[in-house]
């Protein structure tokens, strides 16, 4: 027998999900030690929407009558009907609105979807060179919002004047082309009338939406102050994110003989390609079926020197056939990547990488359908790092972690936490602000940990009976370890923590 079939095996297994949050820089809390001005905007903005008192001002006084009539203009010559009743809305409804109590907290408009609809279709739009934002607060702009004057003249010429390409298309389209009817069908609360106008009056609702915004934040702080840090944000959790995930990857998980990421881009696992400490190191293994719409894609790294022939075949449709008959499994195209390869000493692996639902209500069929699978297997042993998106406290909406425990350990699997897993081994914290378009889902600044997403998603499981763990972990901090404190970070550009545990056999 040769002297590494004596060697007592043990494998390195890191698992991490790489999404950040979106477009918005000021969605969640950050912690921003390097930006002490940062908390006092936030906390600002949150004061000046909870109680506005005299800040409440008219609507006519920020999104103006002139604001107005120039949009009025635009809409009419590119052939828009019920512009008419556009302007009996704006003169009897909208302009008498104050900005906070009459427009961003009616939860009318919300259900109405007429300030959030069009923000989602127009926010952020992928072009054939890049990205094109809409000049508002939430997004990447990069051009001055330092007054309404700026920010009116640059907004109306994204909705109305500039043709764009969008990607994977090659004929141009105007901004204002994009935008859908809202349908009573599908929302209830809007009038038949609302409905009949619904692309201009929505318009008109994104432009007081926007302005609002820009008022607001030159209110509560000035451009020279928060717009070089919105710029800083920017950079270094949209522009400069996948680089910092993959020098994490690189100087803190080179070593690791399995690594699962979840939520990857196509233009990712580009980029990591082409990075020679990780291309020498790994074979990158992603889903025959990719995920091109939402573009978030399960993926293994396969040390080469622990599994050099990499992977032997994909499973994934086998895992999703097992699923129960009649049963619908909440699992997206990509979101499972199931293989299996052969290590260096002879053993068969089955290594998979999961992404749960919101709600993790597929992370147990999910791993029903991988045991079934398991079972055909005979000899064969299990990795499986997951984003399982359980809770600490679950309910009939939240897949519980303790419940998902006692389903693995059922199995006969354990974890990188051990056969029960430790419910305040926190790989979240993340908690949205009162500076984006779901209010209602906002957090006090003194209850992020209250009402954010402060929960165990994070895991790693293996055959139990097989594997004891020599050491393991969470990281949200470059240097290693983790702080109990809102991610991302200017550094950690992820809004989930890594986990990594070493296991040995018995």
């Amino acid at each position: 027998m040769s002297s590494l079939m004596n060697k007592t095996p043990k494998l390195k297994i890191t698992s991490w999900n790489i999404a950040a949050i979106n477009n918005n820089p000021f969605e969640y809390w950050l912690t921003l030690p390097s930006h002490p001005e940062y908390n006092q905007i936030m906390i600002d903005v949150e004061n000046f929407i909870l109680n506005p008192g005299v800040k409440d001002v008219k609507v006519s006084e920020v999104f103006t009558e002139q604001m107005f009539t120039d949009l009025e203009s635009k809409m009419t010559s590119i052939g828009w009907s019920g512009i008419p009743q556009v302007r009996k809305y704006w003169e009897e409804d909208y302009s008498k609105r104050t900005i906070i109590e009459g427009f961003l907290k009616d939860k009318s408009i919300g259900s109405k979807r007429l300030a959030s609809m069009p923000d989602r279709i127009t926010n952020t739009l992928n072009i054939n060179d890049g990205i094109a934002c809409r000049p508002t607060v939430i997004n990447m702009y990069e051009g001055d919002l330092g007054s309404l004057p700026d920010w009116w003249k640059a907004w109306s010429e994204f909705m109305f004047e500039k043709p764009l390409v969008l990607s994977g298309q090659s004929e141009e389209q105007m901004v204002y082309e994009m935008l859908s009817p809202i349908k009573k069908s599908k929302y209830p609360a809007i009038s038949e009338e609302e409905e009949s106008i619904s692309i201009p009056l929505q318009t008109l609702c994104c432009a007081v939406f926007d302005s609002t915004l820009v008022h607001m934040m030159n209110v509560v702080s000035t451009p020279s102050t928060w717009q070089p840090m919105k710029s800083e944000i920017v950079t270094a959790l949209n522009k400069q994110k996948t680089q910092k995930t993959l020098d994490i990857i690189k100087n803190s998980y080179a070593t690791a003989d399995v690594i699962c990421l979840q939520e990857v881009s196509a233009a990712f696992i580009g980029h990591a390609m082409s990075v020679p400490e990780i291309s020498s190191a790994f074979n990158i293994i992603t889903p025959r079926d990719m995920d091109g719409k939402r573009d978030q894609n399960s993926v293994v790294l396969l040390s080469k020197s622990k599994f050099p022939n990499g992977c032997q075949e994909e499973i994934t449709h086998d895992v999703e056939a097992a699923f129960p008959s009649g049963v619908k499994v909440p699992v997206a195209k990509g979101d499972i990547l199931a293989l299996k390869c052969q290590s260096s000493t002879g053993q068969n692996y089955v290594i998979s990488s999961f992404h749960g639902d919101t709600n993790g209500l597929a992370t147990i069929p999910v791993l029903t359908a991988l045991n079934a699978v398991m079972k055909t297997l005979p000899g064969t042993r299990l990795i499986f790092g997951l984003d399982a998106n359980v809770y600490e406290t679950g309910d009939s909406k939240k897949q519980d972690c303790m419940e998902f425990g006692v389903a693995y350990e059922k199995l006969g699997y354990t974890s990188n936490w051990g056969d029960v897993p430790d419910p305040k081994a926190y790989t979240t914290y993340n908690a949205r602000t009162y500076l984006q378009t779901q209010l209602n889902k906002a957090c006090k600044s003194t209850e992020k940990r209250e009402c954010g997403d402060v929960n165990p998603k994070d895991h790693i499981l293996f055959d139990k009976g097989m594997w004891k763990v020599s050491g393991n972990g969470r990281d949200n901090l470059v240097e290693g370890g983790y702080r109990d404190e809102p991610f991302p970070t200017l550094d950690w550009p992820s809004d989930h923590g890594a986990i990594w545990c070493e296991i040995e056999e018995f």
